[in-house]
This record gives structure tokens, C-alpha cells and sequence, in this order.
């Protein structure tokens, strides 16, 4: 028999933890932990388990992609009905803008601005440009209109106006 006894040589074996109880060894930690995996995770149940939380997830995934992707077409559409708007109001003003060109009354204002072509019985009459207090008088007359339209009347007399007309 050895000098030490049996009991003596598990104590020295076993530490013990803060609170002076015996620590459970590693290979002790490894068996509990296999212990509930193949009792208690890997069973029937856990493993439905896991196969129904997965499909979920994928199910999830699932609706979440198909709704971004529904949400982005939706938005592709709208644009494309809006461009289709701009496009049928661009044709039709095109269409407009035909209908003017051959009109009479393009055809005549055409005539007269670049051929100098009158209609029986008007007079065509060049006058030369205007003179220096010509244009003088017409920027005074712009420059007291500028400034009498500076002069804004008060709050009251705004509503009044806005309320009776006058």
C-alpha cells in the first residue's frame, strides 16, 4: 500500500472552487455536456425542434425578399407610367405644335415676319430706333413704378382688402 491513502490523494486531485466546495474536474464538464446533448438536444423533439425553426426562418426570409422585391417593381411601374404621362403629353404637344405650323394663321404671321409680305391694304412702315431720351424717359417711368410698388400697405389694410374687396 502506498504512504498516502485513498482519500488523501482524491483531495489533492479535486481543487475546490470559492466557496470551498470541489470543483468538478474538465473530463467531468465534457461527460455532463455530452450527457444533455444526447438526452436532452439531440432527441425527437429537439431536433423537430430545430427543423421547425429553421423553415421559419427560411419562410421569413422568404416573404421578406418577395416583399422587397414586389415593393421594387411596384416602384419600376410607377415610374414607367409616369414617363409614359410625360411622353403622351410631349406627343401631344408635338402634335399641336403640327397643327399650328400648317395652319393659316402661322403660315401668314411667317410670311410677314420673314418675307415682309403684307395683306391687301396694310402699310408697312420702318421707323428708325429710338432715341437716347426716348429710352431716358422710358427707364424713369420704370424706376417710379419700382417704387411705387415698394410701398406695401399695412397688415390691416390687407385683410380689409382681402375681406370686403376694397
Amino acid at each position: 500500500m502506498s504512504i498516502f491513502s485513498r482519500n488523501q490523494v482524491r483531495k489533492k486531485s479535486q481543487m475546490r472552487n470559492a466557496n470551498g466546495d470541489i470543483a468538478p474536474s474538465t473530463r467531468t464538464k465534457i461527460r455532463r455536456f455530452l450527457y444533455k446533448l444526447k438526452h436532452d438536444l439531440i432527441s425527437f423533439d429537439g431536433i423537430a425542434f430545430g427543423i421547425v425553426i429553421i423553415l421559419t426562418l427560411a419562410w421569413t426570409w422568404g416573404a421578406i425578399s418577395s416583399l422587397s422585391r414586389n415593393w421594387q417593381l411596384a416602384q419600376m411601374v410607377e415610374s414607367k407610367k409616369r414617363e409614359l404621362a410625360v411622353m403622351r403629353l410631349e406627343v401631344e404637344n408635338s402634335e399641336l405644335e403640327n397643327a399650328y405650323y400648317k395652319s393659316a394663321e402661322y403660315q401668314e404671321l411667317a410670311a410677314r415676319a420673314k418675307q415682309n409680305k403684307l395683306i391687301d391694304g396694310e402699310t408697312l412702315v420702318y421707323l428708325p430706333d429710338n432715341s437716347e431720351s426716348a429710352k431716358a424717359k422710358h427707364q424713369q417711368s420704370t424706376i417710379a413704378t419700382e417704387v411705387a410698388d415698394t410701398t406695401v400697405p399695412s397688415n390691416f389694410s390687407q385683410w380689409l382688402a382681402f375681406l370686403f374687396d376694397t
